[in-house]
């Protein structure tokens, strides 16, 4: 019974591997053959940043680490980021895993960073109902004013880029070149007239039965590829991937930046709180990794620390809501000109600037509310009223010559018998003129 009981669980074991295995392969004759050879597949829906040029390039490791016959990138993206770009291209031109590029479903678009990296895919295929094209350079300030030196440079730069990719992959070089020159435009039946693909495919199955026994050339040599009953391994992206495709989001920084505000604010009105600091201090240095990826206007950035500036102020003198109207003005037209590119997703929502700019004057105008009315009250009781209360030690009390507290939202200049540091909590015990006489809590 014994040993039936382990031949059963001997034969389960073998089973199981021979299922689960993505990639079996035995030698034959000194050639690997593969035993339910399989491809590797991901998907890139949305701009081309850093974070998605890193998870695109880590998965072409993958896939050569598993031995995968070839790794399928399904794309729909409206351009991105040239040096991202590049990054991309040059993964793909030297990569020992064929690659292919698949534009789908329909009503995707290989739009601008789109174009390179679909021409540098050893082998290129778009679906009904997509197209590909408008790969023109844009400058950050949104010109593409042929007559301006530097913008000539970079249309020059990246007309050889796009040339050298079409050469590679033996692919038409005017339609390429025509693309970025006049930002020309191709459908699916266009792109293949043009010879800027391969072949259409109706689906994800007729482009492996269309790609099966092509020949490819990779950095490793001549590879014909087969892909008939393949094992498709998705790779699924990382949390840290998330992370950073999250953070390279124009609206997420804009969020992160306020995050940031708000909290160093709330330090500054209420010292000592720490958490607000902290978050705040946290949000400022994630909203600068995000920024350090997208074209920032240095004006935009002056407007919002302004209305940090005045937002500030305004909690140390009583302006009756005029520097905090002012800030509010001066944070609304820092939002619109922070990011400034023609592509649509890499701007910031205007709706979301409209809500984060009313949500500030709501907060600005109830601080204001309650400033100007603890003043009211404050006037009422003359200077006697801070008698009794409790406040915070601005400097450190220097004997004979006492320092200065932080009483009922304003500074004063404080004696006492007591040993004070910067930051203790003091007591009002008397009023001498204008100096108060307190007693360490």
């Amino acid at each position: 019974m014994r040993y039936t009981l382990i031949a059963v669980i001997a034969c389960l074991a073998i089973w199981s591997g021979l299922i689960t295995a993505p990639i079996a392969t035995f030698a034959e004759n000194g050639n690997e053959i593969a035993r339910n050879s399989s491809i590797t597949m991901i998907t890139i829906e949305g701009g081309i940043s850093p974070a998605v040029a890193t998870y695109i390039i880590t998965s072409l490791e993958k896939s050569e680490e598993l031995g995968a016959e070839a790794m399928l990138l399904r794309l729909n993206t409206p351009g991105g980021l040239l040096e991202s770009t590049r990054d991309i291209v040059t993964a793909f031109l030297n990569s020992k895993v064929p690659v292919i590029v698949y534009v789908a479903p329909g009503g995707s678009r290989a739009g601008s960073a789109g174009v390179f990296i679909t021409l540098a895919a050893h082998i290129a295929a778009m679906a009904p109902g997509t197209n590909i094209g408008a790969a023109h350079p844009v400058g950050i300030d949104g010109s593409s004013d042929s007559s301006s030196t530097m913008t000539s440079k970079i249309v020059n730069d990246t007309k050889a880029f796009i040339r050298t990719i079409a050469e590679k992959r033996n692919r038409n070089i005017a339609w390429a070149e025509q693309t970025v020159e006049s930002s020309i435009s191709s459908t699916e039946t266009e792109a293949l007239a043009e010879g800027a693909i391969d072949f259409i495919a109706l689906s994800l199955k007729s482009l492996l039965d269309s790609a099966d026994g092509m020949e490819v050339t990779t950095a490793s040599g001549y590879k014909k590829l087969r892909l008939r009953d393949v094992q498709i391994i998705e790779i699924e992206k990382s949390w840290r991937d998330h992370i950073l495709m999250t953070l390279s989001d124009p609206n997420i920084a804009y969020l992160l930046i306020m995050l940031g505000i708000y909290g160093l604010i709330f330090e500054l009105k209420s010292p000592g709180s720490i958490a607000p600091g902290v978050v705040g201090g946290i949000s400022l240095l994630l909203a600068a990794y995000s920024l350090k990826m997208l074209p920032v206007n240095m004006v935009g950035v002056a407007f919002i620390l302004l209305a940090f500036i005045l937002f500030v102020i305004e909690f140390f003198v009583q302006s009756y809501g005029l520097l905090s109207v002012s800030g509010v003005v001066s944070l609304f037209f820092g939002s619109i000109l922070l990011i400034d590119s023609p592509l649509e997703f890499m701007r910031i929502s205007m709706t979301l600037i409209v809500i984060v700019t009313l949500a500030t004057a709501i907060f600005v105008a109830i601080l204001v509310y309650y400033g100007i009315k603890a003043q009211s009250r404050k006037k009422e009781g003359g200077s006697q009223a801070v008698i009794g209360m409790t406040g915070t030690a601005r400097t450190d009390f220097v004997s004979g010559i006492g320092g200065k507290v932080h009483v009922y939202g304003e500074i004063w200049q404080a004696q006492s018998d007591d040993d004070i540091k910067i930051g203790d909590k003091v007591t009002v015990n008397a009023i001498e003129g204008f100096t108060l006489i307190v007693k360490k809590v």
